[in-house]
């Protein structure tokens, strides 16, 4: 019986769990923003902790499950730190949804505009997550420190714009040392964002002036074509006409002179 190989493995695993882990993640979302929207205390409180907590092994046996089936797993591991991540920071796990992202085929019209939908959609809805979940982070680390500015969920989500569109109006901001991190990494991801718009805007009109370009060179080459075979059927006629002439013993008519 033969064995398969790691790698194959590893794609087996990844592949049946794909769903069930983004279900996972899915849930941890749900309990979060319940424990924090409706500010829980005593069983309920303990009800989301227990979900939570259960999401949390979830994601922990799938990630060294994953290590553990890799052919190379330091390097497997270097390229998979956000996975760690995901496991060590709590706040992170809901970012596990975006691999349901990575399924949904858009823009199928070529290899490199593929790229770029799944580039743009990739970025879109990690974004978008973001900022759910910094405004749900900022919102239950801030509403209860001393003179916190930022108090209710509308507060929290207009702040997570703000600043994950690094406009930063300054009417909102955190007072605590966690808040002040969760601004952190949202200005970096504001930052990241302006580059792959960016570049992903230049990138579709460079693919536009391409196809113009060779739009008009397929209908240059395909004209030439054409009056290079009206060419060689005239070049036909002239010669078949010369051979009429010759079998019927008339000379061919000279050529008209060239005056200099």
């Amino acid at each position: 019986m033969s064995v398969r190989p790691a790698s194959e493995r590893l794609r087996s695993w990844e592949h049946l769990t794909e769903w069930p882990m983004a279900a996972a993640a899915l849930l941890f979302l749900a309990a979060y923003a319940w424990e924090v929207l409706a500010d829980l205390h005593g069983t309920r409180r303990l009800y989301a902790e227990v979900v939570m907590d259960v999401v949390w092994a979830l994601f922990a046996v799938d990630y060294a499950a994953r290590l553990y089936l890799a052919p190379e797993r330091g390097r497997w591991f270097l390229h998979h730190l956000l996975d760690l991540a995901a496991v060590l920071l709590p706040v992170l796990r809901p970012l596990r949804l975006l691999r349901l992202i990575a399924l949904v085929s858009v823009l199928h019209r070529g290899p490199g505009t593929a790229l770029r939908g799944r580039i743009t959609t990739y970025t879109a809805g990690s974004v978008l997550l973001l900022v759910l979940v910094s405004a749900l982070a900022v919102l239950d680390t801030e509403r209860k420190a001393p003179g916190a500015s930022i108090t209710t969920f509308e507060d929290a989500c207009w702040w997570s714009l703000a600043t994950v569109s690094t406009v930063g109006y300054g009417d909102l901001s955190p007072l605590t040392t966690t808040g002040r991190g969760i601004a952190t990494v949202l200005m970096v991801a504001g930052v990241a964002l302006i580059g792959v718009v960016t570049a992903t805007l230049a990138s579709w009109v460079v693919s536009l002036v391409t196809e113009e370009n060779a739009e008009e060179e397929a209908a240059t080459r395909a004209q030439v074509a054409a009056l290079s075979a009206q060419v060689a059927a005239l070049s036909a006629q002239v010669t078949a006409l010369q051979e009429e002439l010759v079998v019927s013993g008339r000379p061919p008519a000279p050529e008209p002179s060239r005056r200099s």
